[in-house]
Parts: C-alpha cells; sequence; structure tokens
C-alpha cells in the first residue's frame, strides 16, 4: 500500500507538477468554457430565429421560402458529423483568411448547435395550445408581439431540460477542437501525456474536469427549473 501510494505521488508530480504542466489544463478549460459560451450564443441566435420562422409556416403556411432554406440547413446540419464541419470551416471556408482557432470553433459548433436547438424550441412553440395564440391576437398583439411576449416564453419553460440537455452536448462535442490544433481542456491533457508518456494520470484528470462542469451545469438548471414552476403557481 505504501508502494502504491508513493508510486501515485510520483507520478501525481510528473504529470502535474513538473514544469507546471497543470497549466495546460487550466489554459485548456479556459479555451473549452470560451467556446462552449460562445457557441451556445450563437447556437440559441440561430435555433430561436428558426424555431420562429418553420413554427410560422406550419401555423399559417406562410414564409414557404425561408422555411425550405431552414429545412436544409438543418437537413445537412444534423446529417454530417461535427468533426467535418469543424474541419471545413476551418480549412476550407477560412483557408485562405488567417482566422484564429477559437474563433473558427466558436462558428463551427454554434452553426451546429443551431439546428439542433432549433428544433427544440420548435417542438416546444407548437406544443403550446392555438387557444394561446388567438388570446394573443385579441389583446391587440399582432402575430411577432404574441409569439414574444406570450408563446415564446411558455415555450422555452417546456424545452428547457432538452436545451440543457443540448449545452451539455455541446460542451463535450468541444473536445474534438484538437481536430484543428486548438489547445482545449482535451488537447491539454493529450499534450501532457506526450510528455509523460503516462496516459493514465492526465486522461482521467480531463474526464473529471468534464463530469465536474456536466454536473454544475445540470445543477445550474435543475435550480432553474424549480424557479420557473414555482413562478407558475
Amino acid at each position: 500500500m505504501a508502494e502504491w501510494i508513493k508510486d501515485f505521488q510520483i507520478k501525481f508530480i510528473n504529470n502535474f507538477i513538473s514544469d507546471n504542466r497543470w497549466k495546460y489544463l487550466l489554459n485548456g478549460l479556459g479555451i473549452t468554457l470560451e467556446v462552449t459560451f460562445f457557441s451556445a450564443l450563437i447556437g440559441i441566435f440561430i435555433g430561436f430565429i428558426i424555431a420562429i420562422i418553420r413554427s410560422t409556416h406550419d401555423k399559417t403556411g406562410k414564409m414557404k421560402m425561408p422555411d425550405a432554406l431552414c429545412r436544409l440547413y438543418i437537413t445537412v446540419i444534423r446529417g454530417t458529423p461535427v468533426v467535418v464541419q469543424l474541419l471545413i470551416i476551418y480549412f476550407v471556408v477560412f483557408a485562405s483568411v488567417n482566422v484564429d482557432k477559437v474563433l473558427a470553433a466558436i462558428i463551427a459548433f454554434g452553426i451546429n448547435s443551431g439546428a439542433y436547438v432549433a428544433e427544440i424550441v420548435r417542438s416546444g412553440i407548437m406544443s403550446i395550445d392555438i387557444g394561446q395564440m388567438e388570446a394573443g391576437r385579441s389583446l391587440g398583439l399582432n402575430y411577432f408581439q404574441t409569439m414574444y411576449y406570450i408563446i415564446l416564453p411558455q415555450a422555452f419553460k417546456n424545452v428547457l431540460p432538452a436545451l440543457a440537455n443540448e449545452f451539455i452536448v455541446l460542451l463535450k462535442e468541444t473536445s474534438i477542437s484538437g481536430y484543428i490544433a486548438l489547445q482545449d481542456l482535451a488537447k491539454g491533457g493529450d499534450i501532457i501525456r506526450g510528455r509523460t508518456y503516462d496516459a493514465f494520470m492526465p486522461l482521467i484528470a480531463v474526464a473529471l474536469i468534464y463530469l465536474f462542469m456536466v454536473m454544475l451545469l445540470s445543477k445550474g438548471v435543475g435550480v432553474m427549473e424549480r424557479r420557473l414552476r414555482s413562478s407558475d403557481r
């Protein structure tokens, strides 16, 4: 037992303390959070716009051309791997531009997330009783005012768990950023592994950090759900 503890201490020092290798994880964590946060904002923005366009077409039959374009976007994004999209954004779209890797990753993951957020929000909008729309119109609100003030707040409550799950998936998906040589959290662990030739500790550390972030996000969503439920009473 004493030998195992001593061996563990030696490996821990070698992987994280020597040459300040823990900084690879810390810096990588910062990049991972930055990419996830801004990608989520882009995904929400794109997703809500597409959800409104598609639900408007479903309810009224209008906006046929925008709806067709939105369907095409969703089909392409959901039908191709996110790693391929990331590579296309960085090596094809920005091939002739010296773009920052973080920005390229944010755009790629944001566009990918937007397709999934769109379908989640659209399902929430379509789940609201049509009487809510009629009530808003009877109060003198136009279609988009009714959608903004009445329909979307209720839809958001309904789809919050699904949205939270999408952002958890997004957080974990950013671990493929190493394909464009972005030194995120997963890449930081891989760099340590390459320096020490020890895969166990750096990879377990990366996994535990991801697990902690997911649990923290899930806890935050749980608190928000309880507050939203209490506001209904």
